[in-house]
């Protein structure tokens, strides 16, 4: 009597580099990791860029007076050219993940460029408001106490501070925050516990901005801070792990297929 054969074994689905539900998973090429590591150092950009910017403005912001002042023009413009940075970071985190973005959902990438873009076109108007006030010292004041001046100044401050709230509040949680998590969610190229707190913080900074635009709260009160902090967690975590680790294996990406430990 023969022996009967014994059935084979079916291969599992992670040592075949696919995940649970059944898709494959790519390493990155050396191109799209080198994407990866960009898109990171741009990210990086908009807090070294953003941080520092409202400490320059420190004499301004506020400070409605400062048109008819000695000023600090100097310091001022330093702050204009770091939020010129930012605006440009803002929008070359987009473009650079577009190409990859894309083969994910074209709607959602194109989208996010678009977010980024309104983010950093707003922030740039914030800076021309500044900017604006430091003319008007310059030219016009000449150190006399102008009444009418002063009114100008404020209306400018209250420019950039509107701006400050549509733009990284409102169009950061949008695009950042949901839009991107989206595409990093479907993608896999981050971990999804990681993209999770994105997924999270965007709805909850929109929430924070709302809150603000109808006067519930300060823009500077604890509540909305907390309400923000997941978003901006998110951004700096994501930047972190794109500058060292770079793109997870995805079903987007287009290197070799990955074996992935049972």
């Amino acid at each position: 009597m023969t022996a009967t054969p014994k059935e084979a074994r079916p291969r599992s689905a992670s040592r075949a580099g696919r995940t649970p539900d059944g898709v494959e998973l790519h390493a990155p090429t050396a191109a799209e990791q080198r994407t990866a590591h960009i898109m990171g150092a741009w990210f990086l950009g908009t807090f070294v860029f953003s941080i520092p910017a409202f400490w320059f403005y420190d004499p301004l912001l506020d400070h409605a007076r400062y048109v008819v002042g000695a000023g600090q023009d100097t310091r001022v413009a330093a702050g204009a050219l770091l939020e010129i940075c930012l605006a440009v970071c803002g929008i070359a985190t987009a473009v650079v993940i577009f190409p990859i973005a894309k083969r994910v959902n074209e709607s959602i990438a194109l989208g996010y460029v678009a977010a980024r873009t309104v983010e950093s076109l707003l922030i740039l108007i914030g800076v021309l408001a500044l900017m604006s006030v430091v003319a008007l010292r310059q030219d016009l004041a000449a150190g006399s106490p102008n009444a009418a001046l002063i009114d100008d100044a404020r209306t400018l401050l209250a420019v950039h501070d509107r701006v400050s709230l549509l733009g990284p509040q409102f169009c950061a949680g949008l695009g950042n925050g949901i839009l991107l998590g989206i595409l990093m969610w479907r993608s896999r190229l981050l971990p999804r516990p990681m993209v999770m707190v994105g997924l999270v913080g965007g709805p909850l900074a929109l929430v924070a901005g709302v809150g603000v635009l109808l006067g519930a709260w300060d823009m500077h009160a604890g509540l909305p801070v907390a309400l923000t902090a997941p978003e901006a967690l998110w951004e700096l975590s994501l930047s972190v792990w794109l500058l060292v680790k770079g793109f997870r294996p995805s079903p987007i990406l287009t290197g070799r297929p990955v074996k992935l430990p049972a």
